[in-house]
């Protein structure tokens, strides 16, 4: 099913938010990734006024994940940057870490309930800094219709979505959402989100019920609209 998969999203680099806490957990996790066919996975743990990482201390513990780590997947480091004050404070210094190969996109989400005030101004200013927005998960933002879809896509936010939600681990709006995603070609982006291993073994046990969807978002995580 994941046979050379790129997974944009994922919360394995350990004991930094809250992910996977600690090594061990994480080579496990990366072992049973490698078992299903995932070939490069990006690191993206929390920048977030609760989880004021430093961008020194992220790299240092990844090159910690890296040293351990003897399997086949390729391992790179990015964020997911919560739009916040501290988000704004981060982009004023430009100390970011970027995801894709060319350091120009910058993964961002929002409250799953509201969206942060001056959010329109984040995302222009994020433009203006010749990076390209990538939303994680637009599929959980209870928040956003069909209108604020397409109102972010005509500004040029990319969209990154989680292929748990196709098979409901974060229930039937954000599953039917995903499905209204894909259908409409929104999806640029896919990954797992993972916080634990047991979490992304679950979803591979179910996700035969979910086939057609399942083999859709894999399609979209192996021809990427980002490089």
């Amino acid at each position: 099913m994941l046979d050379g998969f790129t997974d944009w999203h994922s919360h394995i680099l350990p004991g930094v938010d809250d992910g996977i806490r600690t090594m061990d957990e994480s080579l496990d996790t990366l072992a049973a990734f490698e078992s299903h066919g995932v070939r490069k996975v990006w690191l993206t743990p929390h920048i977030m006024e609760d989880c004021p990482n430093s961008t020194a201390r992220l790299r240092d513990r990844f090159e910690e994940l890296r040293s351990r780590y003897k399997g086949n997947i390729e391992l790179v480091l990015a964020s997911e940057n919560m739009l916040d004050s501290l988000f704004e404070e981060r982009l004023r210094a430009r100390d970011l870490l970027p995801i894709g190969e060319n350091g120009d996109h910058l993964l961002v989400e929002t409250s799953y309930v509201n969206p942060p005030y001056g959010m329109e101004d984040m995302i222009e200013g994020i433009l203006a800094a010749g990076l390209t927005p990538v939303l994680a998960h637009p599929e959980r933002y209870r928040y956003m219709d069909e209108k604020d879809y397409r109102k972010w896509k005509s500004r040029g936010v990319l969209f990154q979505c989680n292929y748990i939600s196709l098979v409901g681990g974060y229930g039937e709006t954000a599953r039917k959402k995903i499905e209204w995603l894909l259908k409409e070609d929104l999806v640029d982006l896919t990954g797992s989100d993972v916080h634990r291993k047991f979490v992304f073994e679950h979803v591979m046990e179910k996700s035969p019920r979910r086939r057609e969807p399942l083999e859709l978002l894999v399609g979209v995580a192996r021809n990427p609209r980002v490089n």
